[in-house]
């Protein structure tokens, strides 16, 4: 990503500090504190804020002192928050650091966001310096000087007075630096295809792991430590599926290193530290992973993003792949080498390709990794295009152009999104992901038929599945919504496997398959309805909401609907109806099985018989 081409993809302006935002200082022990950012409010639409519960930023300040041999060590703040958080974080370090010092910064992310914080840094402190990976390096000198571009045709304003960017200690292996009252900081290298200037930072005498955006969680709490496992159990797992499963091979090297560490307490960039089951959490995402590892296809996905909102959107279409069981390769073609590129094209089933426009061009490494995809790509395999731009999207239009000349064939047509992508947008881009990797299957379940042809199906033939057909639920649809305003999102899915769960509370548990667009709507906390269909007249509502939606698409568009009174949408001819809230979620292999205690209810037909699907095998729906 060449310097003088970051003039697109939409840069974020520093934020002005929003009500309700805040920083509080958490002591540690002597010398050490945590500075952790509070937002009660979702950030970003990104794709990791989905499940609303505001988010926090950790930061962690070791005082000055002498060290063992008795020279001097400045104070160290190891991963500075973006600058969402600019004003009240530097109100409490400066009540904690004097002006005078040479603060040294433990940079381990890098993004337009994190940039303008240290600018303001910069300016407060001018003896700062700046420690980073070799990748982080190159990043912050890319990034430092990048200013939004004027519109076309527009005067461009006069470039803001920068200061100039500080002296950069280079990490470039795994190294261990004395600080302060006895403390040792190791800092390890961790690059990601998303954050590839990654640097998790272990102290040694605590055992304290600063491990940035690695086990991290999206949840707004100014407990330094969370209270139990179960506590945060599924936000992590959330962040992890956004972020996490489409990069599992890097995960699973990070994960190797950190096995030696004796580490006594993980604290990540967001959420509440870890300490008392850091080790379930290790063996958590090895698990979560194992489905990634195992899998038979794959898609290879090739980005560059300079300012995050192409990455966004790349996060949302794997997360919808990797719900259908298709494993994700991610590749940040700034930082990929060529033979990452080659053996991800040569290897996987399906190409995606997402691209900023920068100065009316494509970055470079895209338009390398482009040609390496028509010189090596196989044309039988779908592609897609995808991208971000601030003013024009001629990438994009070079991306679609060019392999449609190569003779691709296009999965989806090219996601082109201005500036940053809403909810409405990643959700549809989720979609997008699902339906690719539904239609990948679905030609591997041909090409395994053809294979086998004039054989039984296992599914027909076997006494134990036959068997397992013949337990039945009610038909059911069920209906969320959730959000205001540009962040409502809705969805809707027919249901079977619906069963009463208790009395008291009263309470009802659903299957639902991981690859349904709902799916995202039923978390811990979430609101829906369940609508109880009636024998002989289920047909309607079975058509509407069984038909293929394109991604994005309003499930209930031109429907009649009714609401509950906690606003979800009730169906005029349901036999009766439910509404609930979600107090649990169990992993069920291809499936989430929600526990909702019920709320509110009615019955519509007092007369009317429930509709039930009957089985022929336990195998199918």
């Amino acid at each position: 990503m060449a310097p003088d081409l970051l003039t697109q993809d939409s840069p974020p302006q520093s934020p002005a500090p929003e009500a309700g935002r805040s920083v509080v200082v958490l002591p540690i022990e002597a010398g050490l504190v945590c500075l952790r950012g509070l937002s009660p409010r979702r950030l970003r639409f990104e794709v990791e804020y989905g499940l609303e519960r505001g988010t926090s930023a950790n930061s962690f300040l070791f005082s000055a002192g002498p060290a063992p041999g008795g020279h001097s060590i400045p104070p160290v703040l190891v991963h500075p928050p973006g600058a969402s958080f600019a004003e009240p974080f530097l109100e409490q370090l400066a009540a904690l650091v004097e002006a005078e010092a040479a603060l040294k910064v433990v940079v381990g992310h890098v993004n337009p966001n994190r940039v303008a914080l240290l600018r303001q840094l910069a300016e407060r402190w001018p003896a700062l310096m700046l420690v980073a990976s070799n990748a982080g390096a190159r990043l912050l000198e890319e990034l430092w000087s990048q200013q939004r571009p004027a519109a076309p045709g527009a005067e461009a304003s006069a470039p803001a007075d920068l200061p100039p960017l500080p002296p950069i200690d280079i990490v470039k292996q795994e190294v261990s630096r004395p600080l302060a009252g006895d403390h040792r900081l190791t800092l390890i290298p961790a690059p990601t295809p998303r954050w590839p200037g990654a640097l998790i930072a272990f102290e040694e005498r605590t055992g304290l792991l600063m491990s940035g955006k690695f086990f991290a969680a999206h949840l707004c709490s100014d407990s330094f430590a969370e209270a139990n496992r179960s506590s945060s159990e599924e936000d992590r797992r959330y962040f992890y599926d956004c972020l996490m499963a489409p990069m599992t091979r890097q995960v699973e090297s990070v994960l190797n290193r950190l096995d030696a560490l004796p580490i006594r307490t993980i604290a990540p960039g967001h959420g509440p530290a870890i300490a008392e089951s850091w080790r379930s959490l290790l063996v958590d995402y090895r698990r979560w992973g194992e489905s990634q590892g195992r899998a038979k296809l794959s898609v290879a996905l090739l980005f560059a993003s300079a300012y995050g909102n192409t990455a966004a959107i790349a996060d949302a279409i794997a997360q919808g792949v990797a719900r259908t069981g298709v494993r994700v390769e991610s590749i940040n073609c700034e930082f990929a080498s060529p033979e990452q590129l080659l053996e991800a094209i040569r290897g996987c089933d399906a190409f995606l390709v997402g691209s900023p426009t920068l100065g009316g061009h494509a970055p470079t490494p895209i338009v390398a990794a482009l040609g390496t995809l028509l010189a090596e790509g196989d044309r039988s395999k779908p592609v897609g295009v995808f991208g971000s731009f601030g003013w024009s999207g001629e990438a994009l239009d070079l991306l679609e152009s060019k392999l449609r000349d190569g003779g691709f064939r296009f999965a989806f047509e090219p996601i082109k999104v201005k500036f940053s992508p809403d909810a409405a947008t990643l959700k549809a881009c989720e979609e997008t992901g699902t339906a690719l990797g539904r239609r990948l299957q679905t030609e591997q379940r041909k090409a395994q038929r053809r294979s086998a042809a004039g054989g039984l199906s296992d599914s027909r033939s076997n006494p134990a599945l036959q068997a397992l057909g013949r337990v039945v639920g009610p038909l059911s649809v069920v209906t969320a919504v959730k959000g205001e305003g540009p962040a409502r999102l809705s969805g809707a899915m027919v249901a079977s496997w619906v069963s009463q769960a208790s009395f008291s509370p009263p309470g009802v548990t659903i299957a639902v398959a991981k690859d349904r667009a709902i799916e995202a709507l039923l978390h811990v906390g979430d609101a829906f309805a369940l609508n109880v269909l009636a024998e002989g007249r289920e047909s309607g509502p079975m058509r509407q909401f069984l038909q293929p939606f394109p991604p994005g698409a309003d499930r209930f568009a031109g429907l009649e609907l009714e609401q509950s009174p906690g606003g979800q949408p009730l169906l005029p001819e349901a036999l009766a109806w439910l509404e609930g809230r979600i107090t649990q979620r169990m992993e069920c292999g291809d499936h989430w099985l929600v526990l909702a205690e019920v709320t509110q209810g009615g019955l519509l037909d007092g007369e009317g018989a429930t509709a039930v699907h009957q089985r022929r095998s336990g195998a199918m729906y």
